[in-house]
């Protein structure tokens, strides 16, 4: 059993991040490497904070993990350092726990009993664990291919490679389908690959379980774009099964904001993008904020991401503006209760690196510098506000108009569903008012044959999500072609999404 008095005897810690100075000269990944015996002992003392409570909010209820993780049962079996059993039951509900474990905001620690009191220390460094317990099992052997015994002889192709489609086909071939996934870009993994910086996850952690995915038989196949390199026709008639993970790509902008068309402005992805793929080695990148003054438009993940981005990139100054007012430090019970996701300030390591956080401000206009090129911004102070119908309104709240130096704008302002394809035509396919494709109870669409998972389905979300959909739908796709399936379903498909502020 835990060690009940395991948080009043050890604090909370996150780990140790390398120097700021030494971060920003590469790009990877913000935390310092540990010697094995130390890491170890640190984790699994960590670990021993875990209360084992009698009603683990951290995995259960839609306010903890979507995807059920163990969490309790895995720390404890950590802070005994039986590392191999502590994988084994973590990689029983999730398949890629190095993905989470470095990138999910963890709703589980949110959720966490330890959460409640402001005296306790913080929650479990859940997440801390989690990755652990994945490094551990790469680097012991631990992680091995899981071939299936059987063929169904049924083919199953999922569209897209991001974690939602990878967790899909993992699960699929396991239960002994043949399945292809094709990805448009020239290299696997989606918004794992191309949207997340190489200093939250360095790609050869990706790389790394792509070889695991192949050795158990799923096939990929890159640059090709299904409709439009592979017709609709042709797809039907190879596959018994259609899986759709677009992820949902699609940027909001505000082209109604004066100045947008002007140079230097660009949706947040469009700056992401090549700079991840100058980490790949496809040379320099074609937005690059070295020797600018960046501002950067939306408080967010993508906005941070954006932000290390641009510090490695060696801008000369950055600004990350948010419409919202600055956020408490500590969980306000009133608007957002424990074990909900709270509404709190949340600092990443990028904002540690400089740079300048702007609240309760939005873009008046971007100022030309004469050529078409942006030279600065122009903001009001404003306050967010909701109408009769619960629509999103941003009142200014002065006449007063701040101009701020920018040769580089980036709008991360989020998503705004899936991208426009000729599959989603071609099949017959389409969106709901927020974007998004919908699915029945068995996650399939109006086109029969044809299933929804991931952002595809529930709007951008987290990698959490993701994969919990991908683990889904491969339940409800081997039920359709075998009748019945023992694989895990850790979600329903009308679940309500996440509420991230």
């Amino acid at each position: 059993m835990a060690d009940p008095n395991g948080f009043l005897k050890h604090t909370r810690s996150d780990g140790t991040k390398r120097p700021v100075d030494d971060r920003l000269g590469d790009w990877a990944e913000v935390y310092a490497a540990i010697e094995q015996p130390k890491r170890d002992n640190e984790v699994r003392t960590q670990a021993a904070r875990c209360m084992d409570c009698g009603i683990p909010f951290c995995h259960s209820g839609s306010a903890g993990c979507p995807l059920g993780n163990l969490i309790p049962e895995w720390n404890d079996l950590v802070r005994r350092g039986d590392w191999e059993q502590a994988s084994e039951r973590l990689h029983a509900t999730n398949n890629f726990p190095e993905f989470t474990g470095r990138l999910c905001p963890a709703p589980c620690e949110a959720a966490c009993v330890l959460s409640i009191s402001h005296d306790s220390g913080g929650a479990v460094a859940i997440k801390r664990v989690e990755q652990a317990i994945a490094d551990v099992a790469w680097e012991s052997g631990t992680v091995q291919t899981l071939p299936s015994g059987i063929s169904t002889g049924k083919k199953v192709a999922v569209v897209g490679s991001g974690p939602a489609g990878l967790a899909a086909a993992q699960q699929l071939t396991r239960a002994g389908h043949e399945v292809t996934v094709f990805e448009r870009d020239d290299r696997l993994g989606g918004l794992l690959r191309y949207g997340i910086p190489e200093f939250k996850m360095e790609k050869q952690v990706l790389d790394r379980r792509l070889a695991q995915l192949r050795a158990e038989g799923t096939r990929f196949i890159t640059n090709c774009e299904v409709g439009v390199d592979l017709p609709v026709e042709k797809l039907r008639e190879e596959f018994d099964a259609v899986v759709l993970a677009v992820g949902a790509l699609r940027g909001r902008d505000t082209p109604e904001t004066p100045g947008r068309q002007l140079r230097g402005v660009h949706l947040a992805m469009e700056h992401l993008v090549p700079a991840n793929k100058f980490c790949e080695g496809d040379g320099p990148t074609t937005i690059d904020a070295a020797g600018k003054n960046v501002v950067i438009i939306g408080g967010g993940d993508t906005g941070a991401d954006c932000l290390g981005t641009a510090h490695r990139q060696g801008a000369v100054a950055v600004y990350q503006l948010d419409q919202y007012p600055q956020p408490p430090t500590v969980r306000d019970d009133d608007r957002s209760p424990w074990p909900t996701w709270p509404w709190v300030l949340r600092s990443y390591a990028a904002h540690e690196e400089g740079g300048e956080r702007l609240y309760a401000v939005a873009v008046e206009s971007f100022v030309d510098d004469g050529s078409g090129q942006v030279r600065a911004v122009r903001l009001r102070k404003v306050r967010v506000e909701r109408d009769a119908s619960g629509r999103r309104r941003v009142v200014p709240q002065s006449e007063e108009v701040e101009e701020i130096p920018c040769d580089l704008a980036l709008l991360a302002i989020g998503f705004e569903g899936v991208e426009h394809m000729r599959l989603l035509d071609d099949l017959g396919l389409a969106l709901t008012p927020r974007g998004t494709l919908s699915c029945g109870t068995d996650w399939q669409t109006s086109s029969p044959g044809v299933f929804v998972c991931g952002d595809a389905h529930r709007g951008a979300s987290l990698v959490v999500w993701a994969i919990a959909e991908g683990r889904s739908v491969a339940n409800a796709v081997d039920t359709y072609l075998t009748g019945a399936s023992d694989l895990p379903s850790p979600v329903h498909p009308t679940a309500i999404p996440l509420s991230v502020v």
